[in-house]
């Protein structure tokens, strides 16, 4: 499609004419990268800013990406964030959506070289327990005590 909304064949000068035009564009985009501020933060202002926007989305109705956002912190070297997601659909999904909060983390930061690395990390399992003696180990490494009541009032798990 040219800029006046209709289409244009292949092969046809008028499509010579709008690549041009979007090359010059992308160059007039380019030289305003550089006029961007790039001031520096630090990982506890990206953080408390991540949180607001996981919130902002979760108030939003976009509970996916929220999700994602806080399934582990994000760690920051330099301008570059990195998150570790479990697994490969997870990273797709949240890479899908990260465009919104790229911008605005750049925004309030007022730092545009930041970028959003994402890290799949498979090796991360959530162990599930199915048997009452299997939830009583996860209870007890939540909280030591639930064994010194057990043993205490001599009950069976």
């Amino acid at each position: 499609m040219n800029p006046t909304g209709t289409k244009v064949s292949a092969f046809s000068l008028a499509s010579i004419k709008a690549k041009k035009e979007l090359e010059a564009q992308q160059q007039h985009l380019q030289k305003h990268n550089e006029e961007l501020p790039s001031e520096t933060f630090n990982e506890t202002d990206m953080l408390l800013l991540w949180n607001k926007f996981a919130q902002k989305m979760t108030d939003s109705g976009k509970r996916l990406l929220a999700t994602y956002m806080q399934m582990n912190d994000p760690t920051l070297n330099g301008t570059i964030i990195t998150l570790e997601l479990p697994n490969q659909s997870t990273r797709e999904e949240f890479l899908t959506g990260c465009n919104e909060l790229l911008g605005y983390l750049r925004g309030k930061l007022h730092n545009h070289d930041i970028t959003i690395e994402v890290v799949v990390n498979e090796t991360v399992e959530n162990k599930y327990a199915f048997t009452p003696q299997e939830k009583f180990e996860r209870l007890k490494q939540l909280n030591p005590n639930l064994d010194l009541l057990r043993k205490t009032f001599d009950l069976d798990v």
